[in-house]
């Protein structure tokens, strides 16, 4: 049997990860792989490291969409992958890669997932974490502070020069893809409960 590939969509901040987590530790371990579509990020060791920091990371071409499409294929067929891991400290891809074992639920995340064609006719299930735009950036400035070493001032710039211009031309129009749309993200309990029903039918065959 084919896997179940669910992708999980929506603004920056908007508790995709705590949704795509809590439906991963819901499920027996071997039955479940998860992949953030983040760790797709193109490597572009001709720029310099200033360079690379002022770069569009909200934009689809940023992403190397097509390995992403090659590696979900694999799985899907029972294959194993090797996902690259990306560095948001110095933008590029570490020299290690994340070994991901095919397993019969597949859940990707990431802003862009359902952007790309070639991806979401991979996906099963299409879940959108819809949260209100003041909670995101609250959210996105403490993660990229206390995470990637970002000033304060740099991603207020990064906010107002490309992540809220590409969330309004990309990620938002985006939800008219999902099957699911969730409010508030991992505090849906109701919604999650669904989704986990569904999975463990489908893990328990």
């Amino acid at each position: 049997m084919s896997a179940l590939v669910i992708g999980i969509a929506g603004g920056t901040g908007s508790g995709k990860t705590t949704v795509a987590r809590a439906i991963g530790s819901s499920l027996p371990q071997d039955r479940v792989s998860m992949i953030e579509y983040d760790a797709y990020y193109r490597d572009r060791p001709d720029l310099t490291e200033e360079d690379r920091a002022h770069l569009n990371f909200d934009h689809p071409d940023a992403l190397e969409s097509a390995l992403l499409v090659e590696h979900l294929r694999e799985l899907k067929a029972g294959n194993a992958v090797d996902v690259p891991i990306y560095d948001f400290k110095t933008h590029r891809r570490r020299e290690e890669s994340h070994h991901v074992l095919p397993t019969p639920v597949i859940i990707l995340e990431g802003i862009l997932v359902f952007v790309e064609p070639a991806v979401r006719e991979l996906l099963d299930i299409k879940i959108f974490v819809d949260t209100d735009a003041d909670i995101r950036i609250f959210r996105r400035i403490r993660r990229d502070m206390e995470q990637r070493g970002r000033t304060f001032e740099s991603v207020r710039e990064q906010y107002y020069k490309t992540v809220r211009p590409m969330h309004m031309q990309f990620v938002e129009p985006s939800k008219r893809w999902a099957d699911l749309i969730i409010p508030e993200g991992g505090n849906n309990r109701v919604a999650l409960d669904l989704i986990l029903a569904k999975l463990r039918s489908v893990t328990d065959r």
